[in-house]
């Protein structure tokens, strides 16, 4: 995200952080709605609000100068809450295959990694990367899809090619993105190492 203008990073009451709180709330409603109550058009509903608003809350913070330092540390939150809720329920549903699941949750765990080594140096996490929003931007789009695809017999063929397309896609982007932080934090701890040596 861009600056924030003098005074705005440390706000609290912002409506880009709002639409994001809104957006967390969603993840345990989509979660009630898939798994327990089984009301998958009222899901594909919910998942696709929240797919659509992860662009929204950054539109709208710039748009009004509302960037804020929460809502930096919000929509990422919310970003992979949606991803690992969803997965877990598409899994669990045998919507998507376990294989998938892991491929892209490895991808987290080695990024989990890498933060706890930048960490160790005295780094913050690194900004976000406009390919890794890419690549959530694309797979939460291909999650309703394919939600749509497994509950609509009617939409089965067309919405499942598009859904696997945008998902894999999606796989692709997201470890592309993954291998640059890793780079990222390689050249920080290398600059870090020569200070100290």
């Amino acid at each position: 995200m861009t600056a924030s203008p003098a005074g705005s990073a440390g706000r609290i009451l912002t409506l880009p952080n709002l639409i994001s709180f809104v957006r967390l709330l969603g993840v345990p409603l989509f979660l009630y709605l898939f798994l327990v109550v089984e009301a998958d058009v009222a899901a594909v509903v919910v998942l696709a609000v929240g797919g659509m608003s992860d662009w929204v809350d950054g539109f709208v913070a710039r748009r009004l100068s509302q960037v804020s330092r929460l809502g930096e540390l919000l929509d990422p939150v919310a970003d992979r809450l949606y991803i690992l809720a969803t997965l877990i329920a598409l899994t669990v549903r045998d919507v998507v295959p376990w294989q998938f699941t892991v491929a892209l949750l490895a991808r987290d765990v080695v990024l989990t990694a890498n933060l706890g080594v930048l960490r160790r140096f005295g780094y913050r996490p690194p900004p976000v990367h406009y390919l890794g929003k890419t690549a959530t931007f694309v797979l939460l789009a291909a999650f309703p899809v394919l939600l749509l695809a497994a509950t609509v017999p009617g939409a089965a063929v067309a919405a499942g090619a598009i859904g696997w397309g945008l998902a894999l896609w999606g796989l692709g982007l997201y470890w592309l993105a993954g291998g640059l932080y890793v780079i990222q934090a390689g050249r920080l701890v290398r600059a870090a190492r020569a200070e100290v040596g």
